[in-house]
Parts: C-alpha cells; structure tokens; sequence
C-alpha cells in the first residue's frame, strides 16, 4: 500500500470517473486503474462499483476512502510540519476567497506577500462560503478568506477588519441625492442583488428588511455573480446596488460620484482568516494575515465606534 494508492482512490471518490481521476492525478488512465486493482487485492475489497456511470464507492470501499482521506491529511501534516523546521519562511498555501472579496482584496496585499517571502507559493480559488468551508474540512483548502461569523465547528476564525456596505446608486434615484440613506428607503424592486448563494446576497436581504417587506418585483430576476455586473446595471437601468467598502477602492471618480453611505449604525461585514483547528501552517498564515492587515489598513474607514452593527452571515 503506498500514499499514491491512497490519493488514486480518494480522487476516482470525488471525480466519480476513472478518466477525470487520472487527469487530476496527472497520470494515464491504465496506470491508475492498475495501482488501484492492487490495492483491491491487497486489501481483500472492492472498493468501487465499475458498472455504473457516474463510479460509485461500494459499502466497504466508502469506509476505506474516508480513511484514506484521514491519512492523506496526516501526511500532509508530517510535510508541513516538516518545512516549518526549516524556518526558512516558505510553503505552500492554498486559499479560498468569497468571490465578493477576492477581486478587490487579493491584488491589495498578493504582490507585497510575494515580493516579501519569495518561498511561499500560493493557490488562490474563489468559491462560496459554502464551498470554502466543505474544502476546510475535508483538507483541500488550508486557509478561507470570507465573511464571519461561521460557528462551525473543527474552524478557527481570526477577525481580520470589519469592512462597510455601501450603495452605489443612479443619479436618476431619488436616495440619490442623499449623503446618507436608511435601509427602509430602499425599494425591494429598483435593487438589484448578487444571485443565490452567495453570502452578501442574504446579507444586503436583511439588511434591508426585504425577506420581511417582501421581495417583489423583475429586479429579482437578473442572474449575477459580479457585483461589478451589477454596478454597471445601475449605470445602464437605473437603480441601486449595495457594495462592500473595498469594491470603491481605485474606483473612477465618474462612479465615485454615485456611492452612498448608510445612516447610522452603519452596516459593516467582518472579514476574517479561517483555517482548520488544528493546522500546522500556523507561520504561513499569520503571514498572510500581517500582509492582508497591512494591506487594507489605509483603504477601509475606521468601523470600531458603537454607530456600528454588525450583518450576521447566513451559510
């Protein structure tokens, strides 16, 4: 039985397909199918079923892969453990990012990590909050970047910054012409909202009271991940959309022109690092958290003071 073995099962589980398994483990097909064959005989146990299409894992062999799984973890373990003797500042880290944060944070703080600790090699996702955390758990993700708190458990959340929602919001709006607005002034169908799943979504629904006021209106029909999408919706239709604080940072002064701040308590959303309990790259991610502190400190305005209130996260 080698840890090979033991990665060749683990994916064929989560591909639920020989060819896609191989691809993923960049090695040919009949390669993986042999080693895999072997490891049947070794053990006594048929691990998949190859008559049916998607591959299934049978009785036994679900059991087998979710160990294979825990193993593969505790070597992943014994490998870092292992570069942090090193002391030399250097590893791999794999990072998921909410897709509302990444395209305004990441390229704040990424050059100085790079240029900083030239040994680090980063892989960057953006996935729901709901993914991010399925991949915590299960050890394909070393560390998420998204909006707190969780609650789940076997998950460390390490606040990072508390960041405000804002509108931005058409000229021909009527809020348009305040400097500050009220969420009861906001018409569930002149704003548009992120589609289904994400975080922010059901953030801006409670926000704004709409799940108690009712969302009507065709608004709700537009599909979008991209809250840059939706701001330039607002420019083309008319509208509003709501914002977080970093999506203005570098913004045209054309477009700063339409955002708008909450009334007091402002609405802000925590962002925080959350990693595994018990993970051993402790060195790599306060890095990372230095680095993203650093980073935002001169872009986000001051969020500490009781005219605050916090938006719960619905995962």
């Amino acid at each position: 039985m080698t840890i090979q073995q033991l990665q060749y099962i683990v994916a064929i589980d989560e591909h639920r397909h020989f060819g896609r398994a191989a691809e993923a483990c960049f090695v040919t097909q009949p390669t993986l199918s042999s080693m895999v064959k072997k490891l049947e005989e070794e053990l006594d146990v048929v691990l998949f079923d190859r008559s049916r299409s998607p591959v299934v894992s049978t009785a036994d062999g679900e059991m087998i892969v979710q160990q294979a799984r825990a193993v593969l973890k505790e070597v992943e373990v014994l490998r870092t453990m292992a570069d942090s003797t090193r002391q030399d500042q250097s590893g791999d880290l794999r990072i998921g990012m909410i897709p509302t944060l990444a395209p305004y944070l990441l390229p704040l703080f990424l050059g100085g990590l790079l240029e900083r600790y030239p040994g680090i090699r980063l892989s960057v996702e953006e996935l729901t909050t709901a993914e991010i955390i399925d991949r915590l758990v299960h050890g394909r993700l070393d560390v998420g970047l998204l909006a707190t708190p969780l609650g789940v458990a076997g998950l460390r959340e390490e606040p990072l910054f508390n960041e405000r929602f804002l509108l931005y919001v058409s000229p021909q709006e009527g809020i348009g012409r305040k400097q500050y607005v009220l969420p009861s002034e906001i018409h569930a169908d002149r704003l548009w909202l992120l589609e289904e799943g994400h975080c922010l979504r059901s953030q801006v629904l409670d926000l704004c009271q709409l799940r108690e006021r009712g969302a009507a209106g065709g608004r709700f029909a537009y599909v979008s991940g991209s809250i840059e999408a939706l701001m330039r919706m607002v420019d083309a239709q008319g509208g509003l959309t709501v914002v977080p604080e970093l999506a203005t940072v570098g913004m045209p002064l054309a477009r700063e022109a339409g955002v708008r701040a909450f009334k007091a308590p402002v609405p802000v959303r925590e962002i925080s690092l959350v990693s595994y309990r018990h993970s051993v790259k402790g060195q790599l991610l306060q890095m990372l958290k230095d680095a993203v502190q650093t980073a935002v400190r001169p872009h986000l305005k001051r969020t500490t003071d009781p005219l605050v209130v916090p938006v719960d996260v619905a995962v």
